[in-house]
């Protein structure tokens, strides 16, 4: 690991980024309370050993459509051309696959839930993976690693264009990234390919609201998501935009207490892991996650960010979710890394199912999943409606009006047509 130590002095050295910088404090600060043995100690369970292989994942029509769709509600699996993602650390995949503490800040981006493109399904489930049976040419899937803070090239991190340590704030200077890169990508046909977007992004703002709750506020939260849907919609065609519910984070709590190891995670998230039990500074905390959620829920909820091209999907799957339990009760740390707030493969391998699964449900029959101890069944896209769901049930109630409206109308003039002919007018 002497390599990942000259990273670290590097990074210091060449001040990262502003919130760059803040991670490399966090984790440094965390990791001075590890002796040498316990820096290098293997947790070869919280890995995923080269020889695993899963079952393979057929559906009755994995085809693409006959010819390119040009309408947002008619896109298959198959007519998906790029993959891209947006977010923080729980996209870059920090540490999903470390053997010891050392390893966390490498950003195993291959296997990240939303666009790794490890191998193949087979080897470790991802949405682009997923998406990768359907369309084997399928571009932007991430194909490397990274180290937090290091200039790392396309050809490491692919269209995964998200951040360690980055907040809400932060997202606008992501989405500006994401589209410069994806009209100049060589290969890519910005006008007519359809893309896939997804964006996880805010739990950093709840993690780090006592510090500063004007910055980390629920309206700047929807202010920066606000403007960075609006970029896209404005400037980008042929996209579908996943925006994947934020956690419940106040059960994360009892991750930090199992293992000495989870010191780092009260440096990662202090306001969350630092107040007492039943105090009023937690109480807070939870309202303001609470009201993330339903902010956002009310930002999307209607046909604001839908058009014939492009559409912006809430996918709710995460609202609810509690970790992993084992039998006992006791948190199931398999699914977390060595900081005890980020997952590993196994946690990275249920949000792509849950992700995937949102994604082919309509928006009042999306599943809301309660607990990850039951590993998550992928679906197939339905027969009798194959394509992505995308229309906002505001827009269906708003045609169905319109053609209401419109008999009304007739009825009406009927209605004088008749009193006329009767002499009552």
């Amino acid at each position: 690991m002497d390599w990942l130590w000259i990273a670290v002095a590097t990074c210091v050295l060449t001040s990262c980024s502003v919130k760059g910088d803040d991670w490399w404090w966090e984790y440094e600060e965390g990791i001075r309370h590890y002796s040498k043995e316990a820096l290098n100690k293997e947790f070869p369970e919280k890995t995923r050993p080269a020889s695993f292989r899963h079952p393979l994942f057929q559906c009755p029509d994995m085809s693409p459509s006959a010819s390119v769709p040009s309408s947002v509600e008619f896109v298959k699996a198959a007519d998906i051309k790029v993959i891209a993602a947006l977010g923080d650390s729980l996209t870059t995949a920090i540490g999903a696959n470390a053997t010891t503490v050392l390893g966390i800040p490498i950003e195993f981006r291959y296997v990240s839930w939303s666009i790794g493109g490890y191998g193949s399904f087979q080897d470790v489930i991802t949405l682009a993976n997923i998406i990768k049976l359907f369309n084997p040419n399928l571009l932007g899937a991430a194909p490397g690693k990274t180290v937090h803070g290091m200039q790392a090239h396309i050809s490491e991190t692919g269209f995964n264009l998200a951040v360690t340590g980055h907040n809400t704030f932060n997202l606008p200077g992501q989405t500006r990234h994401l589209i410069d890169t994806l009209r100049g990508y060589e290969g890519l046909n910005f006008e007519e390919d359809w893309k896939l977007l997804t964006i996880l992004i805010g739990m950093n703002d709840i993690c780090d609201y006592c510090k500063d709750k004007a910055l980390f506020s629920v309206d700047n939260f929807i202010h920066y998501m606000t403007v960075s849907l609006e970029m896209l919609m404005n400037e980008v065609p042929r996209m579908i935009v996943n925006v994947v519910q934020i956690l419940p984070m106040q059960t994360l709590r009892e991750v930090q207490k199992p293992t000495p190891g989870c010191l780092l995670q009260r440096s990662f998230c202090s306001c969350l892991t630092e107040p007492v039990t039943g105090s009023a500074e937690l109480r807070e905390l939870v309202e303001i996650n609470l009201e993330f959620q339903k902010r956002l829920e009310r930002l999307l909820k209607g046909n604001r960010f839908f058009r014939d091209d492009f559409a912006v999907v809430l996918q709710p799957f995460l609202k609810l979710a509690d970790p992993p339990r084992l039998p006992d009760g006791k948190i199931d740390m398999t699914f977390f890394t060595h900081d005890c707030f980020h997952f590993t493969i196994k946690g990275h391998e249920e949000l792509a199912k849950g992700l995937w699964n949102n994604m082919f449900q309509p928006e009042s029959e999306k599943m809301i999943v309660s607990s990850f101890s039951d590993p998550i069944s992928l679906i197939c896209p339905p027969l009798e409606h194959p394509y992505i769901f995308t229309r906002p049930i505001a827009a269906k109630s708003g045609q169905s009006q319109l053609q209401c409206e419109a008999p009304s109308q007739a009825a009406i003039v009927l209605l004088l047509s008749l009193l006329v002919g009767l002499g009552f007018m």
